[in-house]
């Protein structure tokens, strides 16, 4: 089989040289060729039709946010995005997740081999299975074309047999052959991007459009918690690669007794808990969690706890913008929050979340930096875990697109024990359908749905 054709694109002729060397150590690669800008770049995949794009989120002329826009709108195709650690450029890199990447990673570190490497295998990781999420996809939809569509010489119906011709002959007026009973077309609703759809029962059954790969920009959703109620997001530099994670000062002083963060106004929020609502996601997740939690309301009666795979620093940004959109308050979760119904809380890049007894029917967030689980820090499997114990909680888990198997074991371990409820994102609407098709596999999912109806199905499930 011919190599997949990729075009690197970044305005530093030796990252670029960087990054092609770290693809073609996969001989299923070749860089066909390279752009030093997003303008170039557009240019290139109209010319070539590369398989694949690796995007420089900052360049000059045209940017990488403005380069993916014109190409998942012209020539739809997977595209990395390679993003530096400053906060625009986080910031656009999640944008940039919303609007059709397939995934991103951070740039090397040109002076530290060892992340140079590291860098190198998780973009050929991301890359093959980019490439394998383009042929399951495309044999689905041919699977679907040839139900939807059957052949016409099968749809017409046989021609009647011809009369004998009678003794005298009269004159023949013409016929009408019967008309063709072609099956119609399946008719699909469009993606609404940002509109909010009420909440209402799902059609687990149902087939829906996979996701548009440029989603339109959303206007902001009205805002109903005041800026004094927020809670600041953890930020800081992300650590040497090699030592271990340190906490930020609050992290450490929280963990001999976790305070419960937010004051008075939480803690009376939070008492009597009694649902909670865990997701898992992973590849595709940014997007995935834009339609999903825009679609939960204000007075949804549970807490909702996410881990969302990201390296440090990414998921506040992450939390920020999911805050735009939702009528929740979305926000990076801090060590010793107690948890309370109308939020939700993003786990910090290179901190397990787990959900714990804080007494008085409260519940609170302890963070840790406990080895990585299946490869992750956070992992799903790790939160999941931690609900195990609360069985005086109505507890809800969701697993969303994502590459492997996270959070699959944990759910079966949650659905074995008499969970409410787990549902798992279909696999027409999934980026990568991998942690929930895991799931699925380990028959723990009661509902199996397409990504637009996971969000009123947990509502009805949770009201």
């Amino acid at each position: 089989m011919e190599p997949y054709k990729v075009l690197v694109v970044d305005d530093s002729a030796f990252m670029r040289k960087i990054i092609s060397d770290l693809i073609e150590t996969d001989p299923a690669f070749r860089v066909t060729a390279t752009a030093a800008n997003g303008r170039e770049a557009v240019m290139k995949v109209d010319e070539l039709s590369p398989d694949l794009v690796t995007m420089d989120v900052e360049m000059p002329e045209m940017n990488g946010l403005e380069a993916l826009k014109v190409i998942m709108a012209e020539h739809p195709l997977p595209v990395i995005m390679l993003s530096g650690i400053n906060e625009q450029g986080m910031k656009e890199t999640i944008m940039a997740l919303e609007w059709g990447a397939f995934d991103f990673i951070r740039k090397p570190s040109i002076s530290n081999s060892q992340d140079i490497s590291a860098v190198g295998e998780a973009l050929r990781e991301q890359m093959n299975e980019a490439m394998l999420a383009r042929r399951q996809r495309e044999e689905r939809e041919q699977a679907l074309k040839q139900q939807e569509t059957p052949p016409l010489a099968a749809a017409m119906p046989a021609a009647p047999p011809p009369k004998p011709e009678p003794l005298r002959k009269e004159p023949q007026l013409p016929g009408r052959l019967p008309e063709a009973k072609l099956k119609p077309p399946v008719l699909r609703a469009p993606e609404t991007g940002g509109t909010r759809k009420p909440a209402g029962p799902a059609q687990p059954e149902g087939k829906a459009a996979a996701p548009s790969p440029s989603a339109p920009q959303p206007a902001p959703a009205a805002r109903r918690q005041q800026a004094a109620g927020k809670q600041p997001g953890r930020s800081g530099a992300e650590q040497p690669r090699g030592q271990a994670l340190q906490p930020p000062a609050a992290v450490q002083a929280a963990h001999s007794e976790p305070p419960a963060a937010g004051g008075e106004r939480r803690q009376a929020a939070g008492k009597g808990l009694r649902k909670l609502v865990a997701v898992g996601t992973s590849t595709g997740g940014p997007r995935a969690l834009k339609a999903f939690l825009e679609n939960i309301p204000e007075d949804f009666p549970a807490p909702i706890v996410i881990v969302q795979h990201m390296p440090p620093n990414f998921t506040k940004s992450l939390a920020q913008r999911l805050n735009t959109f939702s009528a929740l308050e979305v926000s990076e979760a801090e060590h010793g929050t107690l948890l309370r119904p109308g939020a939700a809380y993003i786990a910090p890049g290179g901190y397990h979340l787990k959900v714990a007894p804080a007494g008085g029917g409260q519940y609170l967030i302890q963070l840790s930096q406990e080895e990585a689980r299946n490869g992750h820090r956070p992992s799903v499997d790790t939160m999941f875990e931690s609900l195990l114990p609360l069985t005086e909680l109505e507890r809800h888990a969701v697993i969303m697109t994502g590459m492997g198997s996270d959070g699959a074991r944990m759910m079966k371990s949650l659905y074995d024990s008499g969970v409410t409820s787990t549902f798992a994102e279909s696999e027409e609407t999934c980026v990568v359908y991998g942690m929930p098709r895991s799931a699925v596999e380990l028959q723990c999912v009661k509902h199996i749905l397409p990504l637009q109806e996971i969000a009123p199905r947990l509502v009805q499930a949770v009201k």
